[in-house]
């Protein structure tokens, strides 16, 4: 029997500038990536938080995979958004514009159902909201946690904690 991944992160849309060409709003997010990545092997329960401006189809694809969205919060305003230039070699990107909109404001809230998920994936998200999603889950067998410099620079004492 497989076991739960409970993913949390950004949902986002992404403008990317490839050497194949430029592409507009494209469903993004680390938590999204994650969660698709990972219903390959597994069922994902996905916590995230998305605008007025998300397709519900997006959520329908995600749901066509087996990811499981009742963790997704819907909130007034626009959803996160990044824009990117990636090298020819497609191993270094600048990034142009990030508008973090409703996900500024994102305090993970785990549902019931999810708060027993043998393993969790905590997305890129400030240490302190890994830290209360780890307060609200029961025991896991296995957390990851992704982080990045500006957060090990910028809180260490709290990205210790996770």
């Amino acid at each position: 029997m497989k076991k739960s991944l409970l993913c949390v992160g950004s949902i986002a849309f992404d403008d990317l500038e490839m050497p194949s060409g430029s592409y507009k709003n494209v469903l993004g997010g680390a938590a999204t990536y994650s969660a698709l990545a990972a219903s390959l092997l597994t069922s994902v329960r996905l916590v995230g938080i998305v605008g007025t401006d998300f397709d519900e189809a997006n959520l329908q694809m995600l749901r066509d995979r087996g990811v499981d969205t009742e963790g997704v919060e819907r909130a007034s305003g626009k959803t996160f958004r990044w824009h990117g230039r990636y090298a020819p070699d497609l191993m270094s990107r600048t990034s142009l514009d990030t508008q973090l909109n409703v996900f500024a404001d994102f305090r993970p809230k785990i549902p019931a159902s999810y708060k027993q998920t043998p393993y969790v994936l905590l997305g890129n998200i400030h240490p302190a909201l890994q830290i209360e999603v780890l307060d609200q889950v029961e025991r896991p067998k296995l957390v990851a946690a992704d982080t990045m410099n500006f957060w090990i620079s910028g809180e260490p004492k709290i990205l210790a904690r996770c």
